[in-house]
């Protein structure tokens, strides 16, 4: 005979399934800006290699899986992850958010965290050395040597620009411009020889963006005291940055993070590094 169960046993099934149906956890609980949903945000446009085909709501690119991944272990099916578009400067604002966090190859530095909170770095970013055809054919290689005798260019708030100082430091001062825009149209007319990038971005602007562009090696991550890290951002003080600390400490503990990587971004894995 079946056993009946108590109403008390009963409602506890029910309310369990609830929560899981309602995709949050325990620890997201009251904390999203919407109960039950976790909205991300993005770039717009958001560029390969971190998205594919702009469109983060397929999981596809190292980006947006990262992002996924860390709905999931927060309690989040992809049926409850809402996705919404900011550019990167007005994100980094202070003041209320429309976005639980937002995941947009943020850097980690002091001078933003004292505007906003980040969590625990997702990723730490190899920095390479974007050049031309042009400047390979002239004779440059991916050594120390050779990359001291270029001429550099950056953005004059680049985290990028301890490595270039005090690693390559290079035979002359390197020129500074306002934003990646001006560096790379530098590099196109022949103004300066190279610009360091995070190795990802990198990719994406060897092949689409500056013409002829050519990556001549990479630094690893471990080349420098502070390499590059990447945070997801959300408003000063939001409670729910625990919760997604937690989501990245186990995904990265797991090994499920370097997975991810691997996955989306092993194109990396093909230019040299510099010796």
């Amino acid at each position: 005979m079946m056993k009946l169960l108590s109403s008390t046993a009963l409602a506890l099934i029910v309310s369990a399934t609830t929560a899981h149906a309602a995709g949050h956890g325990v620890c997201a609980a009251d904390k999203t800006l919407v109960e039950g949903t976790l909205t991300i945000a993005t770039g717009n446009p958001a560029y390969y290699p971190w998205v594919m085909d702009d469109a983060p709501e397929n999981g596809e690119g190292f980006e947006a899986a990262v992002a996924y991944a860390i709905a999931d272990k927060m309690g989040f099916s992809s049926d409850n992850v809402t996705w919404v578009r900011t550019s990167f400067d007005e994100a980094i604002q202070p003041g209320a958010k429309n976005f639980d966090f937002n995941i947009q190859q943020y850097s980690i530095t002091p001078e933003r965290e004292e505007m906003i909170d980040f969590s625990l770095p997702y990723y730490s970013s190899a920095m390479a050395v974007l050049t031309t055809q042009n400047v390979v054919d002239a004779g440059a290689e991916a050594t120390l040597d050779s990359l001291k005798g270029l001429n550099w260019g950056a953005v004059a708030t680049t985290t990028a620009l301890p490595i270039l100082n005090d690693v390559i430091q290079p035979a002359s001062d390197p020129l500074l411009y306002n934003d990646n825009a001006d560096v790379n149209a530098a590099i196109m007319a022949g103004q300066i020889d190279a610009a360091l990038y995070d190795l990802p971005t990198a990719l994406y602007l060897s092949a689409v963006v500056v013409e002829g562009g050519v990556l001549l090696g990479q630094f690893p991550p471990e080349q420098s005291d502070s390499p590059d890290q990447f945070g997801l951002l959300m408003e000063e003080g939001n409670p729910l940055k625990e919760c997604v600390d937690a989501a990245i400490s186990e995904l990265t503990e797991s090994g499920e993070l370097a997975a991810i990587e691997t996955q989306w971004l092993a194109e990396a894995t093909g230019v040299p590094v510099i010796k």
